[in-house]
């Protein structure tokens, strides 16, 4: 890595679609799975999906914002799921797949609650916008079988988007 990178964390929906997407970008150097905003320390997939430790499915982004910004980062998590379901887009599923922009310092913040207004003021989504934006706290890598999911999965190398 050239020069300075920043790190960008999303609850979209299922991780696994959300990194396989973002791995795409250009100026993006790396991603991983996990879990982060919940009551339990080292949660396992098993335990996240109770619903019951309150934390979200999340991808952690790494990117160079001299090559893609924040901004743009922020555009396709709003493409990639619908944030104006509480449990994401299949309303069955558990609260683990919640709409959620987790900012890593101030000026995250800041965008990320722009961004939201920006979404909604724009009509395109027919329902309120839900999206939580909290502050980032400790994220808990899922195990390595759930990394880079899609990719080791033979889907004949396209993603539908």
């Amino acid at each position: 890595m050239a020069g300075d990178y920043e790190v960008a964390t999303f609850g979209a929906g299922s991780f696994w679609r959300a990194e396989a997407i973002f791995r795409q970008v250009a100026g993006v150097l790396g991603t991983a799975v996990g879990y982060i905003g919940g009551t339990v320390e080292f949660p396992t997939y098993q335990q996240v999906s109770t619903g019951k430790t309150g934390h979200v499915e999340a991808v952690q982004v790494v990117f160079d914002p001299e090559i893609v910004s924040y901004e743009k980062l922020l555009e396709l998590f709003w493409e990639l799921h619908n944030p104006t379901a509480p449990k994401g887009d299949n309303e069955k599923l558990s609260s683990q797949y919640r709409s959620m922009i987790f900012y890593h310092n101030e000026k995250q913040r800041r965008i990320a609650a722009e961004s939201k207004r920006h979404q909604q003021d724009s009509g395109y989504f027919k329902r309120d916008i839900i999206t939580e934006i909290a502050p980032a706290t400790r994220f808990y890598r899922a195990n390595e079988y759930y990394q880079q999911y899609f990719e080791k999965a033979d889907f004949g190398g396209k993603l539908i988007k």
